[in-house]
């Protein structure tokens, strides 16, 4: 049997959750992309192809470009989702629920060749079949994960503040309290948030900043020590 949950369990025994999605969505989600793509080489050979032969040289160039790195620029610069994965809630992560990164979202897309041999795709497809956690052979060496994007999503955000450990001593629920504040900053206002990191009291009292104050701890929290 599938076990349809990814859970991640970071120091101090806080546990974080997310649903790898399966074939049937993801394949949704590479139609719209593929239909997209088609739309943009479209124009740019009809743009190009005015320009003869030099055209033409271009057009192959932007088109070899489009294919492999169409994908890595959303997936990293876009919050993991290509345009047809946010339409079906989708996003990649590494499979430690951070956010991916560069080399893994490079590494995992150069491998779509493979994942597309013999034919359509079919060891990606079998690879996912087989793998728990709904993984292509891209997936597999890049370690990531291609997950539901949900209302309590819990992969955590790119911390921008660096890590710093608390004045004082946090018990578990007060770690997950503020895990839970940090993976749902992203989407409140600016006063929602400062309002909330200040009901913290004593643990960013001294903070001219408390919701920077309080990612800071939240960044140590998850192991980061950067």
């Amino acid at each position: 049997m599938i076990d349809n949950k990814h859970d991640i369990e970071i120091p101090e025994g806080l546990t974080l959750h997310a649903i790898p999605a399966g074939p049937v969505v993801r394949l949704y989600a590479w139609i719209i992309d593929l239909l997209i793509r088609a739309a943009i080489y479209l124009i740019v050979i009809l743009a190009l192809s005015m320009l003869g032969e030099m055209g033409w040289g271009l057009a192959m160039i932007v088109l070899f470009a489009m294919e492999w790195f169409y994908p890595v620029f959303f997936e990293v610069l876009r919050d993991g989702a290509t345009p047809g994965k946010k339409a079906f809630g989708l996003k990649v992560i590494h499979d430690d629920l951070t956010p991916i990164s560069w080399q893994a979202s490079i590494l995992r897309n150069l491998l779509r060749s493979v994942d597309f041999l013999p034919v359509l795709y079919l060891f990606g497809l079998i690879s996912i079949l087989l793998n728990k956690k709904f993984q292509r052979l891209g997936d597999l060496a890049a370690g990531t994960l291609v997950i539901h994007r949900h209302k309590e999503d819990q992969t955590l955000p790119q911390f921008t503040s660096p890590a710093k450990a608390p004045q004082q001593s946090l018990i578990p629920r007060e770690q997950q309290a503020i895990l839970n504040f940090a993976q749902r900053y992203p989407t409140m206002t600016h006063a929602r948030s400062d309002e909330l990191a200040r009901t913290t009291g004593s643990l960013v009292k001294s903070s001219d900043d408390a919701v920077a104050e309080l990612l800071s701890i939240a960044k140590w929290i998850t192991g980061k020590r950067d």
